[in-house]
């Protein structure tokens, strides 16, 4: 099976006095469920922003969807990042927007036509249970309607790799369980590579999964 993730010797920090992630090995298989645990402050952030690029290695090598992220060029680093769906604690909506170019936005980045977007997003809110939303703005949606919008932003582009930080850390039990629904449902039927850190893995997962734990900036498979 291909890796869409490989560390090796992979160090992380924000400055030269404190290392977060301390010389980790791991490779992550195309297709895979993966949670990612640890205490506060042990490191699972840091990790995830290494993953889409906004914190660079400091050591060792990480690839990810075949790109060298240590010292990569600003060209690679965006085509990388329109292959991937991430979906963020506090959703990162862009208020002034409607719900549906919001979700449109990996689409316009992407370059799709209009009839295209607007297609794909009347299928998203569909999907997300937004539709009687429509035309509506993130700051008049709840929270967990708008962790929905985030979660159709990521999956519009049909990206290789989502990225989920504490999706569903704010939100009420509905809303929580749709966005595992929607995630197992990229997973098993796209076969999108997940990767979600969280506190604590849901008891009722429906696909196979694997969880590393972060402790004392090290990093081990669960098993």
């Amino acid at each position: 099976m291909d890796k869409v993730i490989i560390a090796e010797n992979l160090s992380l920090a924000y400055s030269k006095d404190e290392t977060i992630i301390n010389k980790a090995n791991f490779s992550i298989d195309s297709g895979s469920f993966v949670f990612i645990t640890g205490a506060s402050g042990s490191g699972k952030s840091t990790l995830l922003k290494s993953l889409y690029g906004a914190l660079k290695p400091v050591e060792g090598s990480l690839v990810v969807g075949g790109v060298e992220l240590r010292g990569v060029a600003n060209s690679k680093l965006n085509f990388l990042r329109k292959h991937l769906g991430i979906v963020f604690q506090d959703y990162k909506l862009v208020k002034e927007w409607t719900i549906e170019k919001n979700i449109m936005l990996p689409l316009i980045i992407n370059g799709y036509e209009k009839s295209i977007m607007e297609s794909q997003v009347d299928s998203l809110l569909k999907h997300v249970r937004l539709k009687h939303q429509s035309g509506k703005y993130p700051l008049e949606l709840s929270g967990g309607e708008q962790q929905r919008v985030a979660m159709a932003r990521a999956l519009a582009h049909n990206p290789i790799l989502i990225l989920a930080d504490e999706p569903t850390g704010n939100l009420d039990d509905y809303s929580s369980q749709l966005i595992w629904n929607l995630l197992e449902g990229a997973n098993e039927q796209l076969k999108t590579t997940i990767i979600v850190v969280t506190h604590h893995i849901p008891e009722a997962m429906k696909v196979e999964y694997k969880h590393y734990h972060i402790e004392f900036g090290d990093i081990h498979e669960v098993v």
